[in-house]
């Protein structure tokens, strides 16, 4: 089992003083200039030992001091849960084998990436506290790609293809062979010039490999490897109109930066076969693959197209949103990092699909926030209760108390005790006549009176303080706060998964399970200490729940917003 450096918490972000690292130029090297010297990173037991963690696997023929890794994502989205498995798995095992690691950023489709998404990933990855050697672009490889690309063509190992798409696809899938295939080197040439100048003939075209079309494995069946799009690079503007797919540039930026290991995840299973052919036909050198589970969330889709919806069509308030997977969204909701890499390291590299709940996360979360965060008090505005104590204090004092009664870190706040007191009121539909009741952070009282309004519903109590009473005899334990002005405006903010079903089934339409009520605002009066909260502390409103400051006290009229923080039981459907 992978041990860390905190002994409840598990883990830790140590902060680094290291030099920064290098960078591709442009704009990975400004946001990179901005880490240096002040990177987290995963600090594990056992650093300097070597010692086999939990994950109790190895990576193919690898060498201590000789291992070189890369983290690929695509910029056409921010990153989510599942890309943080991918990116702490290829952190772990650097780390593990005192090797390198790159970030590269996969910038083959201009069409769907930007550098809003650049920012946020290297944004993120700092979140995560991965450390890495160098920032490049697959786009920095471009030059080089085409060159292969010309080479494997003389060499007839491509040629290039004007079947129409739909057809194309259709031929793969029945493995017939493109009319196209049997080419001459001089022909291929021409028609591959006329798709670099993005020419009405040329843009009829894309370029495919010549593998094998009766390969059962059908990722081997010719795939394309470069496709006109006059769309301009978010990095290199209109310099081309031709850029190459995945299955083609992966192989081989992976092979000219040195990638020893390339960590996938076992979606790609079946284009395994392709990559290690592309890589024999290119003559390059040979890049192991090493396979891990994708993770998958119930309740949940991790789809950058699906995600792309919501934000498009309003549904959620962009990638950051604290109903998305995102690892800006899931930290926006309350989740602290050392709970999402404890449970995501916890899972190690195994190679089984598995559907993971949200409530195993949550739980983590819970006991990581619970020991330290300090306490607070709201009481619902819609249908408040007034207890009048009649023979409490005539004039209002104050005393100073802890935030938390076991945690002298989180400081200390001021509780004001008034004769007049607001409780919920589904508390004063709990009590009866004559019950001794405890007010929490003060002592006993005993209700003497309930008043009703003409439908039935509670309007006010009255009751005696009675602090000598025991508080081990009451069977309620009620929150309460002062009525004085110097309360603060709060909005509640509750959240429902975005789908309505546990896992969509194969060729399933997530339009169909879409969930119309996903979040829940409630007004609420809270203690006047939370002036002082500050964006993104967390905090626990006693008898409510752990939350986060969303929005800090700006003014008295407009409310502090709180995000509501699963605790990892199980969550009711809003309604």
């Amino acid at each position: 089992m992978v041990n860390y450096l905190v002994s409840k918490n598990y883990i830790y972000l140590k902060e680094d003083n290291s030099n920064g690292v290098s960078s591709s130029e442009g704009l990975g090297k400004q946001r990179f200039s901005k880490l240096k010297g002040r990177r987290a990173r995963v600090q594990y037991s056992g650093e300097n030992n070597h010692s086999k963690s939990s994950f109790e696997v190895d990576l193919p023929d690898a060498e201590v001091g000789k291992v070189r890794l890369r983290f690929a994502p695509e910029p056409s989205g921010y990153l989510h849960i599942g890309h943080s498995k991918a990116a702490l798995l290829n952190h772990y095992f650097a780390h593990r084998y005192q090797g390198q690691l790159i970030v590269r950023f996969d910038d083959t489709n201009p069409a769907k990436e930007s550098n809003e998404f650049v920012e946020n990933i290297l944004k993120d990855i700092e979140t995560l506290g991965i450390m890495f050697d160098a920032v490049t672009y697959t786009s920095d490889y471009f030059p080089q790609l085409m060159e292969m690309a010309e080479s494997l063509i003389h060499w007839g190992k491509a040629y290039v293809d004007d079947t129409p798409r739909e057809q194309l696809q259709r031929e793969r899938m029945d493995g017939i062979e493109s009319r196209c295939r049997n080419n001459s080197v001089e022909e291929n040439m021409k028609l591959w010039k006329e798709m670099i100048a993005g020419s009405e003939r040329g843009s009829q075209c894309c370029l495919r490999g010549k593998l094998d079309m009766q390969d059962p494995n059908k990722s081997l069946r010719d795939p394309v490897y470069y496709r006109c799009n006059p769309v301009p690079h978010h990095r290199i503007g209109s310099k081309y109109k031709i850029y190459p797919t995945y299955d083609f540039a992966c192989p081989f930026v992976d092979a000219i930066e040195g990638i020893t290991h390339a960590l996938r995840s076992s979606e790609y299973h079946d284009r395994n076969a392709q990559y290690h052919r592309i890589q024999q036909d290119m003559a390059v050198r040979k890049v192991h693959i090493y396979e891990f589970s994708r993770l998958n969330m119930v309740y949940t889709l991790l789809s950058k197209r699906k995600l792309l919806w919501f934000v498009e069509n309003g549904k959620v308030d962009g990638w950051d949103d604290a109903r998305f997977p995102t690892v800006q969204g899931i930290v926006r909701r309350g989740l602290k990092v050392e709970a999402l890499i404890q449970f995501i390291l916890e899972q190690g590299a195994s190679k089984n699909l598995n559907l993971m709940e949200w409530d195993k996360l949550w739980t983590i979360n819970k006991k990581i926030i619970d020991p330290v965060c300090p306490r607070h008090t709201a009481v619902t505005e819609e249908r408040r209760v007034l207890l009048i104590l009649t023979n409490g204090p005539d004039e209002p004092f104050a005393r100073i108390i802890p935030r938390h009664k076991k945690y002298e870190g989180a400081g200390e706040k001021c509780t004001t005790y008034t004769k007049r007191i607001l409780i919920d009121h589904v508390d004063a539909e709990s009590v009866s006549v004559d019950e001794e009741i405890t007010l929490m952070d003060w002592g006993n009282a005993v209700v003497k009176g309930i008043e009703m309004d003409k439908d039935g519903n509670i309007k006010q109590l009255t009751g005696v303080l009675h602090l000598e009473g025991s508080v081990k005899t009451t069977k309620l334990k009620l929150t309460w706060l002062p009525e004085t002005c110097e309360l603060v405006n709060l909005t509640l903010v509750e959240f429902d998964y975005l789908i309505s079903k546990k896992k969509l089934e194969e060729g399933e339409d997530f339009l169909d399970v879409v969930n119309p009520c996903t979040r829940r605002e409630t007004a609420a009066l809270g203690d006047s200490n939370m002036r002082n909260l500050q964006r993104g502390e967390i905090l626990q409103l006693e008898r409510k729940g752990y939350f986060r400051c969303d929005v800090p006290f700006i003014r008295p009229s407009k409310p502090i917003v709180l995000f509501a923080i699963p605790d990892g039981r199980l969550q009711t459907c809003l309604k």
